[in-house]
C-alpha cells in the first residue's frame, strides 16, 4: 500500500513539473513576442511630410527623389534618433491634416509658426526665419510695396501662405489672384498677367534672377522675421522634445554651416550684400543673442 502511494505521489510530481515547464515556455514565448513587437515598433520609419515644391529647401533631384535643406536636416535627425526617415511628398493643404490623422509623424516644409497653426499642431523651436518680398513686373513700374496697393493692380499669392495673409491685411486696394503654388504665381508675373507676387525673400530673389528681363524685386521694409518650425501631432511631447534637443545639438556642431555650403552659398552672399537677415541667423533682437 505504501509502495502504491509513493508511486502515485511520484507520478503527481512529474505531472506538476511538466505542467510548470509548459507554462514557463509559454511565458518565455509571450515575452519574446512582446520584445519583438517593441523592436519592430522602434524600427518603423518616421514619416516626414513635406511639399517638394520649394527648392532648395524642399525639392526633387533629376530622378524625382527628395532633396534639399529640409531633406538633409531630417536625414540628420534620423541618424540622431536612430530611426529611418521616410519622406512623403504632400500637398501644402494636406500637411497639417497628415499629422492630425496620424499618417505622418513630422512636417517640415518651410512652415511659419503661427497662432492658428499652433491650435492644430505643436511646433519645435524655430530652426530658420524668413521675410517677405515682392516679385513685380517691370511693366508695373512699381518702386515700393505701396505702389502695388492700388486699385487696378493685381497681385498673385500662394493660397494659405504668409504672403497671402499679408496681402489680405496690408494690400487691400489690389486685386488678389490666389493660386496653388509659387511657380504659377511667378508665371503670372513673368508673363504680365499679374503686377506682383508676394512671397519669401529667397524665392523672390531666385525668380528675379531667372527673369531679369521682365521682373524686378521689391523688398518690404520694417518686417518681423517669420519663424519656421518642425510640426508634430498635438500632444506628442516625446517626439517634440527629441526634435528640439536635436536642433540645439545640430546648431552647436555646425550642421547649418554644412547645409549652407551645400545648398545656399550663392544666396547667402547675396543676402549679405543686400543687408538682409539670413535664414539661420535666429537673433533675439532684444538682446542680440541667438535664441
Amino acid at each position: 500500500m505504501k509502495r502504491k502511494i509513493c508511486i502515485l505521489m511520484s507520478l503527481l510530481l512529474v505531472i506538476l513539473a511538466a505542467g510548470g515547464c509548459g507554462k514557463s515556455e509559454e511565458n518565455v514565448q509571450g515575452e519574446n513576442e512582446v520584445e519583438s513587437e517593441k523592436e519592430t515598433k522602434n524600427e518603423e520609419p518616421l514619416v516626414v511630410a513635406m511639399e517638394l515644391a520649394y527648392p532648395p529647401f524642399e525639392g526633387k533631384d533629376d530622378a524625382g527623389e527628395p532633396e534639399g535643406v529640409s531633406v538633409d536636416l531630417m536625414k540628420a535627425f534620423g541618424e540622431y534618433a536612430g530611426r529611418e526617415i521616410k519622406i512623403e511628398n504632400t500637398a501644402w493643404d494636406g500637411l497639417i491634416p497628415s499629422l492630425q490623422t496620424g499618417t505622418a509623424d513630422l512636417v517640415i516644409s518651410s512652415m511659419t509658426i503661427r497662432p492658428d497653426r499652433e491650435e492644430q499642431v505643436d511646433f519645435s523651436d524655430p530652426y530658420a526665419n524668413a521675410l517677405l518680398a515682392v516679385l513685380t513686373s517691370k511693366d508695373a513700374k512699381a518702386k515700393t510695396i505701396d505702389d502695388l496697393n492700388q486699385a487696378g493692380k493685381k497681385l498673385a499669392v500662394k493660397s494659405g501662405s504668409t504672403g497671402h495673409l499679408y496681402a489680405e491685411s496690408n494690400l487691400t486696394e489690389a486685386e488678389l489672384i490666389v493660386l496653388p503654388d509659387e511657380s504659377a504665381c511667378v508665371t503670372e508675373v513673368a508673363q504680365g498677367r499679374a503686377d506682383g507676387f508676394i512671397y519669401d525673400q529667397l524665392t523672390i530673389y531666385r525668380n528675379w534672377q531667372k527673369n531679369l528681363d521682365t521682373t524686378e524685386a521689391i523688398f518690404i521694409p520694417f518686417q518681423e522675421p517669420e519663424k519656421w518650425g518642425i510640426a508634430v501631432q498635438k500632444g506628442n511631447t516625446e517626439l517634440l522634445n527629441e526634435v528640439n534637443a536635436f536642433l540645439k545639438e545640430f546648431r552647436e556642431e555646425g550642421g547649418y554651416d554644412k547645409l549652407e555650403e551645400t545648398w545656399l552659398s550663392e544666396e547667402k552672399k547675396a543676402f549679405e550684400d543686400l543687408g538682409f537677415q539670413w535664414f539661420f541667423d535666429l537673433a533675439d533682437e532684444k538682446n542680440g543673442e541667438e535664441e
